[in-house]
């Protein structure tokens, strides 16, 4: 399981990079659960990933919550792909049906892929889409089927301390990453997760863990911290 760490900025990253993850994360916390940072900051961030990682670490970047705006979407993935990002990942927030998923991530990949073609795109769901009135994750195996995305995703929506596996069972999380792998899809679960998740996360076997808080120190407004990140990735490995 690879582990993925969200930091906010370049200090962040090189704490993010001590600590041994597999993919450094580039997100603005202050503008939502997969908040999108500034481009020179994502590009900043890869140029030290090239600098001091030869190759074994990639660089991911959120682009947003997204509502139903296809052309801004496919205009901020196309930013992040630009600016060197590999895992470039879309929030479907805002998204009430199928339609509309497809709509809106058909518009991204073609962004994404118009830039290079290995670069992935990751669909994020989130696990608390009922309080937020969100589209279910369990979309994903007819989302899949008409659009070419690479990692289907769950987070939480709200960050207010509670975890994904407050609002997803863990048999509801297994058949969300069954049915992703199934459809050739990576998996990757996130949303609050504390230490004490980890061993029910590993026994779920997404390919996948996302985490920013948890290596805060359970604030993820505080700073990441290497020294947590080191310990995280004992345990995922």
């Amino acid at each position: 399981m690879k582990l993925l760490v969200s930091p906010r900025d370049i200090e962040e990253a090189k704490a993010v990079i001590r600590g041994d993850a597999d993919i450094v994360d580039v997100k603005n916390p202050a503008e939502g659960s997969l908040g999108a940072n500034f481009p020179w900051v994502i590009s900043s961030v890869k140029e030290l990933v090239r600098r001091e990682c030869d190759g074994t670490v990639a660089v991911s970047a959120a682009i947003g919550d997204f509502y139903y705006k296809p052309g801004t979407a496919a205009l901020a993935a196309m930013g992040a792909a630009l600016s060197g990002a590999e895992y470039i990942k879309v929030g479907l927030f805002g998204i009430r049906d199928r339609r509309e998923a497809i709509d809106l991530l058909s518009a991204v990949v073609k962004a994404v892929k118009s830039v290079e073609t290995t670069k992935k795109v990751v669909c994020a769901f989130y696990s608390d889409y009922k309080r937020i009135n969100s589209i279910s994750p369990f979309e994903i195996s007819e989302i899949a089927r008409e659009v070419d995305i690479d990692v289907a995703m769950v987070d939480t929506g709200i960050k207010d301390g509670r975890s994904t596996l407050e609002f997803m069972s863990g048999d509801e999380l297994r058949r969300f990453v069954e049915n992703s792998k199934a459809l050739g899809l990576e998996t990757a679960i996130a949303g609050s997760l504390k230490f004490e998740d980890v061993p029910r996360i590993k026994e779920i076997a997404p390919d996948i863990i996302g985490v920013r808080g948890m290596v805060c120190g359970g604030d993820r407004n505080a700073r990441v911290k290497p020294e947590l990140v080191r310990d995280l990735k004992q345990m995922v490995v």
